[in-house]
This record gives C-alpha cells, sequence and structure tokens, in this order.
C-alpha cells in the first residue's frame, strides 16, 4: 500500500498561513473596532437630544437615520393586542416582553410599543391588572430599528400566540399598526424594578445603548496566535537536523 507523506515544504506552506490568516483578521477587528466605536458614538449623541414628539405618519425607510432617538408618543394602548416575545430573561428570572400597539389619534397612526419585561407567572393579564393601564397614556421611549433574525431563532406562530423574536413587520401586520418600534425606557431603579415586577408592570429598558464592542478582545486574540505561531514556524524552520536525518542527507550527496 501507498502511505501518503505531504512534504515538508507542504507542511511549511499550511503552517505558514496559519499565523497570516490571523493576522490578517486581526487587522479586519481593527476596522471593525473604528467603525463600532463611531456607530456607538452617533447613537449616544442621539440620546443626549431631547425627545420628540413622534409624528402621526412615520417614513420607514426612515428610521436608519433615528435609530436610538427619543421620542414619546400619546395614544390608548390596545391591551386586547398584546403580544408576548419570549423566554427572554432578566437577572436569572424567566419572563417576556410585552409589546402593545399604541393607538393614536388618526387612521393608520398606530404604532408598536415594547412596554418591557414581566415575570413568566404574571403572563396572564387577569394576574397583572396593574400593568394594564386605561385610558390615554404618554409613552416615551427609542425609536429603533426593526430587530434581525438570527438563524438559532425559531419562527414566530402568531396563530398560536407565540412570538420568539419582534418581527415588526409581521407584527404591525398582525395588529394594523405602522411598522414602527419604540422601546419604552425607565430610569434604572433597582427598588422600582423589584415593585414593578411584583405587581406584573414591565420593567421598561434603561435609556443607553447596549451594542455588543468586543472587537478590541478579538483584536488581541488574532493577533496573539499570529504572533505565537509566527514564533512556532521559526523555531521549526530554524531548528538543525537531526542525527538521522542528516546522515540521509549525506548519504544522498555521495
Amino acid at each position: 500500500w501507498y502511505k501518503f507523506r505531504p512534504s515538508i515544504a507542504l507542511v511549511l506552506i499550511v503552517a505558514a498561513l496559519i499565523p497570516i490568516t490571523a493576522f490578517v483578521l486581526g487587522t479586519w477587528q481593527v476596522f471593525r473596532l473604528g467603525w463600532k466605536t463611531e456607530l456607538v458614538a452617533k447613537f449616544e449623541e442621539r440620546l443626549i437630544r431631547p425627545p420628540l414628539p413622534l409624528p402621526p405618519q412615520i417614513n420607514p425607510l426612515a428610521l436608519k437615520d433615528f435609530d436610538y432617538r427619543r421620542v414619546y408618543a400619546t395614544g390608548h394602548l390596545r391591551h386586547d393586542q398584546e403580544m408576548l416575545i419570549g423566554p427572554r430573561m432578566h437577572d436569572g428570572n424567566n419572563g417576556y416582553l410585552v409589546v402593545t400597539p399604541l393607538e393614536r389619534d388618526g387612521v393608520g397612526t398606530t404604532v408598536l410599543v415594547n412596554r418591557g419585561w414581566i415575570s413568566k407567572r404574571l403572563r396572564r393579564q387577569i394576574n397583572r391588572k396593574d400593568g394594564l393601564p386605561q385610558g390615554e397614556v404618554v409613552v416615551e421611549g427609542l425609536l429603533r430599528e426593526p430587530w434581525k433574525k438570527n438563524i438559532f431563532t425559531p419562527d414566530n406562530q402568531p396563530e398560536l400566540g407565540e412570538f420568539y423574536f419582534p418581527d415588526v413587520e409581521q407584527m404591525a401586520k398582525l395588529t394594523g399598526s405602522q411598522p414602527v418600534w419604540i422601546e419604552e425606557t425607565m430610569e434604572p431603579d433597582i427598588l422600582r424594578a423589584y415593585d414593578r415586577e411584583a405587581k406584573g408592570i414591565p420593567i421598561g429598558r434603561a435609556a443607553e445603548v447596549n451594542l455588543r464592542n468586543n472587537h478590541t478582545q478579538y483584536i488581541f486574540t488574532w493577533y496573539a496566535l499570529s504572533a505565537a505561531t509566527t514564533i512556532m514556524l521559526w523555531m521549526v524552520v530554524r531548528r538543525p537536523p537531526s542525527d538521522i536525518a542528516r546522515k540521509i542527507r549525506q548519504n544522498k550527496e555521495w
């Protein structure tokens, strides 16, 4: 039987690709870090501006220019069209995000409001009357672009009342709303949060940018891997030949 044995040159070429590839990936992460830093700075600059009144009609194509912009809107919460997205964890507890259409004056002015998190045990509305405000309310929150579903999240099943991620377009069609997503905000307060959780009042998010920015860690990882494998490759190339390899080489020269 013929046993395949890669040549030393082929092994060295493959080994050399590892530090080169790691260096390229590290450099790519440097550019990603610059892009993410600028993006976070842009969103944080929007957060410090005073809240805008939400206009009756919103062009979905313009939402990207107002992502993380603070807004407020007045209307009536349609609790009869409430949708629960879950499961979602909050401080180690299982629960749901409460999404409720906000019906405003005029035809076609309804928008979707992510009111915040509630405990799983208070899923049924009958158990959280305090969390269902009646009459006219003012909602203040962040205008956000529609979320993007990842490949690991199952599809929503609205016919069963099961939602696993906020498909804004789908939810807007179900409720006759505009495909506009507002995340209601509240000041971080642990005592107030405990009180709201006990009463079934949704715990809103803080008015802050929550984008993940781990690119510095990735830069260090890839560059460290590139440096380590470069040193290892150099040690292999510079290593003196063994006695057996030296004898074989001498025999071939005779």
